[in-house]
């Protein structure tokens, strides 16, 4: 028992100190600059919490930052899951396009942020976009997209659901073929209809992956950059100045490293909050 043991923590101790090393690490470093306040020459000098103090007492830009990421995480998150979640039922099946399909959702997620990011800034031009072309074939008067500060925050989300969705389908696509049809074959037989075995059967014995993708796509949709930092810059008026990018900002344009550490501190924060609070509600009740 002790040699087994042994060999299973030399497996898994490489792992573990590539884990502390770029990611526990980082974030007492992190938090310790939180606590500094860095001059222009490089010098250091301790400060407590004064750098939370401003923020949460006297900076409503970032007040304003918090407002939006809140907004943008609820509206992305479950839009992501959900989207992905039908599809992976619509490719769930045994059909010679199946295989077709399950690719063409999946291509966008194989395309980097920044690609994406310049693709849909070009289709969704408020003057020369594509977007605008085809309603302007519908007789839809052209949409400001981007360049608007009431439909920004949107664009963004379409943008983020439409590289993201396809990724998180091929996990419930494991996930559905996972359940055994045994089950499925019982209930059609006990005259459950097409939607029960939805809400009864299916999304039951998905809890476990249903609750792996939402913490897992919140925690990656709150450190969403490349986007913002392309195609907006936080604007217009703020809009889509989400914490991650307001961070950046903080650091690399205004050169103030303790008030960035902060932010990135508090935005752990969230994230760490928001996904207790989805572990609790998608806790898995069936077993099979």
């Amino acid at each position: 028992m002790f040699r087994e043991a042994k060999t299973g923590w030399a497996f898994v101790l490489p792992a573990f100190l590539l884990l502390c090393l770029f990611k526990i690490a980082p974030i007492f470093v992190s938090f310790a600059e939180s606590l500094q306040y860095t001059g222009i020459t490089g010098e250091k000098t301790f400060v407590g919490a004064e750098n939370y103090l401003f923020l949460f007492a006297e900076d409503p830009v970032f007040w304003n930052s918090v407002k939006v990421t809140l907004v943008y995480s609820l509206l992305v998150n479950p839009l992501v899951v959900v989207t992905a979640l039908v599809l992976a039922m619509l490719v769930n099946v045994r059909h010679k396009f199946a295989v077709f399909f399950r690719t063409l959702y999946f291509i966008p997620a194989a395309i980097s942020f920044a690609v994406v990011s310049v693709i849909w800034g070009i289709v969704l031009d408020p003057y020369y976009g594509l977007a605008n072309g085809f309603l302007a074939l519908l007789r839809i008067p052209p949409q400001p997209f981007f360049a608007s500060s009431g439909q920004a925050l949107l664009s963004l989300v379409f943008l983020i659901i439409w590289r993201s969705a396809g990724y998180w389908m091929i996990f419930f696509l494991a996930g559905l073929q996972g359940i055994p049809q045994e089950i499925f074959e019982a209930a059609e037989m006990d005259g459950v209809n097409r939607l029960q075995r939805i809400f009864r059967i299916t999304l039951p014995l998905l809890a476990r992956t249903i609750s792996f993708v939402l913490v897992t796509n919140t925690a990656l949709n709150f450190l969403t950059f490349a986007p913002v930092y392309i195609l907006t810059n936080g604007g217009p008026c703020g809009a889509t100045n989400i914490l991650m990018y307001e961070s950046y900002k903080s650091a690399f344009v205004n050169l103030d490293l303790g008030r960035a550490t902060a932010i990135s501190s508090v935005l752990l924060l969230i994230i760490l909050l928001f996904s207790a609070v989805e572990l609790k509600i998608t806790r898995a009740s069936f077993e099979y």
